[in-house]
This record gives C-alpha cells, sequence and structure tokens, in this order.
C-alpha cells in the first residue's frame, strides 16, 4: 500500500533575535527544514527562497526519484546566487536544508549544514543526519570527544552550507527504505543548542498528537533561553488512505482547471520572470491546492510579500506546469488566450500612461502649452540671472554637509576584514565611493586567513561588521582561538641542546600556544654550602661532624631544566 505523511510544524524567533531567519515546510510526502545566515538581510531570503522553491516537490509519482531532490536544491542554490547579483546587499547569506522526500516505500534524503533529522524506528531513537560543523570535524579526527562538541565555543562554525558561493554545494544524500510507524524529527539547530537529545527523545517517544510534540519542543526551547530561532517539523509514517487519494485526484484537477482559476495575464507575466508578485500569486494558489503546513520566513515571504523570493527561474517554472498538463489544443488556446492577454495587457498600460501624462499637462496649463503657439512663451516669466548660480551653491553646499556627516558616521563604524592575507580590524565600512575609500586599517593582528575554515575565511574577505570596537576585538578573540586549534604540538627542548624546536607562528605564541607537557620532572633548586667565616681569634677547629647530604641540598649543581618553547616552566 502507497505510504504518506502525517505532520505538525511550528517555528519561533526566540527570545533574543529581532527575526526569524528559520523557514520549514511539510507536507503529504516532503518535508524541509532551513536555518538561514547572513546578518540582517541575508538569513530569512535565504532560508526563505530555498523552501518556497522545494514545495512544489510534494506529489506522487515522480520521475528519477532519487536525483530529483539534490537537483532541486542545486537549483536553489543558483537561484540564492542569482539573488545576490541582483541585490549585493545580500552578499554572504546562506542557508542549511535538510529534507525528506517520500517516493513510493523510500525516503529521498539530502542534507547540508548543521539543521538534524532524527528518526524514531522500533523504539531506537536516532540521528540519521550528521553536522557539517568545524566542531564536527574535531570530532571526526579524533581531536576532541563527542561530549565536548555540545559546549565547545565554535560549534556553530559551519565548513558546508547552501548559497554564498557559485560552486555546486556538497550535499549529503541517501536512499533510506520506511515503513509506517516510524517518526521523523526535523529541526534547526535552536532546538539541539538548548535542549539535551535525551529531553528532545523523551517528548517525540512520548507524546503521540504531533502537535502537541510540536508545541512542547518550542515550548521547552524557550523555558531554557532560546538564544536562537527554533524550527520543528515532526511527522508520521503512514498506510496512504481514502483521503490521500482523494488529494491525488483533487491535485490533479486543481492542475487541470489553473487555467480558469488563474488571470492568462498573471501566467504570461510569471513565465517571463518580469514580475514577482505575479509569480508570488502562483505560487500560493499552487500552495492552496494541497495539505501542508509552512512556517518561518517562507510564511511571512508567501503572506505579505515582504521578501523577493520568487525568481525568474521558478516563476518560469511554475507557469509552465500550468500548460504541462493539458491536450495539445488546449495548450494552443491556453497560449493564444496568454498572446491576446500580452497585448491587452500592453494596451492598457500604454493607455494609462498617456492619461496619466494628460492629466498632468492639463493640471498645468496644458492648452497654453499645446495649442497657444508662440502666445504662450511670450507669457514665460523671466528667471533673474542671479537665480541659478545662487540655486547651484545652495545645492553644493548642501551635497558637502551631506557628504561631511555621511563619512563621520562611517568612521563610527568598524568590521573585521582582510588585510595582506591576515585577519584585521579596519574603521570605517567597507564600501568605496569612486577613488575614496571609506575605511582605513585600524588594528592588524598575525592570524592568517588561510588557516581558518573556508566559510569563515569567506566572511571575512566580504567584510564581517561589528557594532564597535569591543565587538570586533571580541570577534577576532574568537577568530584566534579558532586559528589556533591548527598550531603545531610544541614538544619540551631537550637538556643537552642537541636540537631546538622549529619556532612557532607568531599566533599562536606564549600568549595561547599549544604545547606538549615536560616528560621530566622538575629538579629541585640545590642549596649552597656557606663558605667558613673567619674570625679574628684563632679557635679550634669544630668537632661536630659534617652535615649529611640530603636530597634537598645537593653537592653538586645539576644542569638547568629545559624550559618549553614560548617561555612557559
Amino acid at each position: 500500500m502507497p505510504l504518506a505523511l502525517r505532520f505538525a510544524a511550528a517555528s519561533h524567533v526566540g527570545r533574543i533575535r529581532s527575526k526569524n531567519d528559520d523557514s520549514g515546510y511539510a507536507g503529504t510526502y516532503l518535508a524541509v527544514v532551513a536555518d538561514g545566515m547572513g546578518g540582517h538581510v541575508g538569513g530569512d531570503v535565504a532560508s526563505a527562497s530555498t523552501v518556497l522553491d522545494l514545495v512544489h516537490l510534494d506529489q506522487p509519482h515522480h520521475a528519477d526519484a532519487e536525483t530529483i531532490l539534490p537537483d532541486e536544491i542545486q537549483t536553489a542554490n543558483t537561484i540564492l546566487n542569482e539573488l545576490v547579483n541582483h541585490n549585493p546587499k545580500l552578499q554572504g547569506m546562506g542557508t542549511t536544508v535538510t529534507a525528506l522526500l517520500l517516493t513510493g516505500d523510500t525516503f529521498q534524503f539530502s542534507h547540508i549544514g548543521d539543521s538534524r533529522a532524527y528518526r524514531l524506528k522500533d523504539g531506537k531513537f536516532e540521528q540519521v543526519s550528521k553536522d557539517h560543523t568545524f566542531v564536527q570535524r574535531l570530532v571526526d579526527e579524533g581531536r576532541i570527544r563527542p561530549e565536548e562538541a555540545e559546549t565547545h565555543p565554535h560549534k556553530n562554525v559551519l565548513m558546508r552550507v547552501l548559497g554564498d558561493s557559485d560552486a555546486s554545494p556538497e550535499l549529503d544524500i541517501a536512499q533510506i527504505p520506511t515503513a509506517p510507524g516510524e517518526r521523523w524529527l526535523l529541526c534547526s539547530d535552536g532546538l539541539n543548542a538548548c535542549v539535551p537529545e535525551v529531553m528532545v527523545e523523551r517528548i517525540v517517544r512520548g507524546t503521540k498528537d504531533l502537535q502537541e510534540a510540536t508545541d512542547d519542543l518550542i515550548e521547552l526551547t524557550l523555558q531554557r533561553g532560546a538564544p536562537d530561532n527554533v524550527t520543528i517539523v515532526l511527522f508520521d509514517v503512514v498506510d496512504e488512505t481514502a483521503d490521500d487519494q482523494a488529494f491525488k485526484d483533487l491535485l490533479e484537477e486543481a492542475r487541470a482547471d489553473d487555467s480558469h482559476l488563474l488571470d492568462t495575464g498573471q501566467i504570461l507575466i510569471a513565465a517571463s520572470g518580469s514580475d514577482v508578485e505575479a509569480s508570488a500569486a502562483l505560487l500560493r494558489h499552487q500552495m492552496a491546492t494541497r495539505p501542508h503546513k509552512l512556517v518561518g520566513a517562507a510564511q511571512l515571504a508567501t503572506e505579505s510579500g515582504l521578501i523577493p523570493i520568487v525568481t525568474q527561474r521558478s516563476g518560469e517554472r511554475r507557469a509552465a506546469e500550468l500548460l504541462t498538463h493539458k491536450s495539445e489544443q488546449a495548450r494552443q488556446e491556453q497560449l493564444a488566450s496568454i498572446q491576446a492577454a500580452e497585448l491587452a495587457y500592453a494596451n492598457d498600460r500604454s493607455k494609462a500612461r498617456a492619461e496619466k501624462v494628460h492629466g498632468r499637462l492639463a493640471g498645468v496649463g496644458a492648452s497654453n502649452i499645446l495649442g497657444d503657439g508662440v502666445a504662450g512663451v511670450g507669457r514665460r516669466s523671466i528667471m533673474p540671472r542671479w537665480l541659478f548660480p545662487a540655486f547651484l551653491a545652495f545645492m553644493t553646499i548642501v551635497a558637502v554637509v551631506i557628504t561631511w556627516f555621511a563619512y563621520s558616521w562611517t568612521q563610527t563604524q568598524y568590521y573585521v576584514g582582510n588585510y595582506a592575507g591576515k585577519v584585521a580590524i579596519f574603521k570605517g565600512v567597507s564600501q568605496e565611493l569612486g577613488p575614496l575609500k571609506l575605511s582605513h586599517l585600524d588594528t592588524p593582528t598575525d592570524v592568517p586567513l588561510d588557516v581558518l575554515p573556508a566559510y569563515t575565511q569567506q566572511r571575512i574577505k566580504n567584510a564581517l561588521p561589528a557594532r564597535d570596537l569591543e565587538h570586533a576585538q571580541e570577534i577576532v578573540g574568537e577568530l584566534l582561538i579558532t586559528a589556533r586549534q591548527t598550531c603545531p604540538v610544541v614538544a619540551p627542548t631537550p637538556s643537552d641542546g642537541s636540537a631546538s624546536p622549529s619556532p612557532l607562528p607568531s599566533y599562536c605564541s606564549d600568549s595561547g600556544s599549544i604545547e606538549a607537557p615536560s616528560l621530566e620532572s622538575p629538579t629541585p633548586t640545590p642549596t649552597p654550602t656557606p663558605s667558613p667565616s673567619t674570625s679574628s681569634n684563632p679557635t679550634a677547629p669544630s668537632t661536630s661532624p659534617a652535615p649529611a647530604t640530603s636530597p634537598s641540598a645537593p653537592t653538586t649543581t645539576p644542569a638547568a631544566a629545559a624550559t618549553p618553547a614560548g617561555g612557559q616552566s
């Protein structure tokens, strides 16, 4: 019997963040969680765009089932880069993606980033996904223990994400057989950062109602501080019911009737990619035909249209789908209607533009301009000669004042950037105004850029903004800790001085270098033997015995103990 998903989903901005950069989707055949990043303007756009570009997969009977989900995620990555090209302010944005697509009795699994997928099967609760973080790499290399990863100061440094690179993202891909009775949890790292896995398992295992369990996980996260956004998608695998089959039939009917329910002009505009609102209207209509739960930034984008997440590529595809399921005659009729709609739309816009111009002319005396000829010119007032130079002088002063205030403001800003291949603090903003640079070097460091994770390097090259100088210094401190993870271990100098260790890089110096402990016990300092004193009166030699030699006062002076490089003893 075919399978389907019974689902619940929820998302919360948390206690600290000002906006929700998470997005989530749950449907009859598809579940997705995306955790966006990229600062004030990028994270919500990245996650919403990615999730909304995948929702059309929520349907049965996919051709090329093993490749369609990763291919669509690759397309979503291309769309993110297109958005950055159209709006450079989005530079540096990215998102995690953890997605499951049900095809028959198999889940198509694709994952990148540190959002997680858990499965409860045959009484065993386990994490299916693997975090693509710097800390997880340290665990894999045996440099730290798994229990240390949860409290590591750099546990949120990502090594692989979607977006922020033209290169194809490296996804974890798997085909996972499934069966009725399984329960799955997809979540952003806002959950596992606050709630221990054992408590998550207790709620997932012990709460039968999906929405109640989802709400309990959100509430538990909020009770424990919720410093980050948190998004939950929880679903059970069940046998398909008559209601699910009815949904399939309704979906096919909705596809066949889309041309009657939507304005053909909107379809045409969406197909050309020239109007975001028309494409968004198609998306909203398409989602209205299927049961689903959309949460987070993707929900806000769909309901309010505040985030420009629908691009030319996705608009063209959705519009093409409206014509795919029609007979040849119906397609030809539809195309003819679209062409007529295009012509009518162009004529209406031209007419409206002409009426608007005519109205403006009428408001300023159009008859004088268009019909009175030379007489109209004779009645124009003559502008005094001094007025134009005065106006230019005034505008020049205004421009200078505005420029001065703008430059003064930039000199209150700080960011962490790249200076000669090393991390440095800059004062100002990273933009340039023609030949004028709006920033200058404030504090150089010895931390090389190439020892940091690739994603961190990219963010620094793009300028990592800071609230003030103190915040910039905190960022550099965290980067220094990360860089020192790569420092070599320094052995102590042999006591015979036969060989000296290679000098450490400057950023690994005594203030924080990683050194091997000394293999020798510290040698006690010998106590010198006092010289006999002389007296003016000769005295007989003392008959007292000489003091016995003890470990604390050796008679010979040993070689000085070796001191590890870096000045530590």
